[in-house]
C-alpha cells in the first residue's frame, strides 16, 4: 500500500512541475530573436494590398526587420510612424530619433489596422540609424 501511495504521489509531483513549467514559460524576447523578415516599409504595403489574407499568413506574428523614414515621434507613449503608415511601439529609448531620420526597426509585426490603414508593430528596437 505505501508503494502505491509513493508511486502517486511522484506522479502527481512531476505532473504538477511540468504543468507549472509550462503555464509560467518565460516572455519572448523579440530583440535575441532572429528576424524572419527583413523588408521595406513599400513592401509591406504591397503585399498586403496584393492579398491580406496570405500576407497576415506570412508576418503576423512574426519578428521582422523594417526600413523607413520618420514621420513622426511621441516621446510620451514611446511610437514612431515610419513612413506615414507604420505606428511601432518602441522598447528602446527613443529621445535621438527625429523627424526625417532613415531607421532600422526590429520587431513582431502584430496586424495591419484597416480604419487607420496603418501597420503596427510593437516591442521594436533600433538596430541602426
Amino acid at each position: 500500500m505505501k508503494k502505491k501511495i509513493i508511486i502517486f504521489l511522484i506522479i502527481v509531483s512531476v505532473l504538477a512541475f511540468f504543468g507549472y513549467k509550462y503555464i509560467y514559460q518565460s516572455h519572448r524576447d523579440i530583440s535575441s530573436e532572429t528576424a524572419s523578415f527583413s523588408i521595406k516599409v513599400e513592401q509591406l504595403k504591397k503585399d498586403f494590398s496584393s492579398n491580406d489574407s496570405v500576407a497576415n499568413a506570412k508576418y503576423l506574428d512574426k519578428t521582422i526587420v523594417i526600413y523607413g523614414e520618420v514621420t513622426n515621434v511621441d516621446l510620451e507613449n514611446k511610437q514612431l510612424i515610419i513612413d506615414s503608415s507604420l505606428n511601432a511601439k518602441m522598447t528602446s529609448d527613443i529621445s535621438a530619433i527625429k523627424v526625417k531620420d532613415k531607421v532600422t526597426l526590429k520587431g513582431r509585426f502584430i496586424g495591419y489596422n484597416d480604419l487607420l490603414e496603418e501597420f503596427e508593430m510593437d516591442q521594436c528596437t533600433i538596430e541602426k540609424e
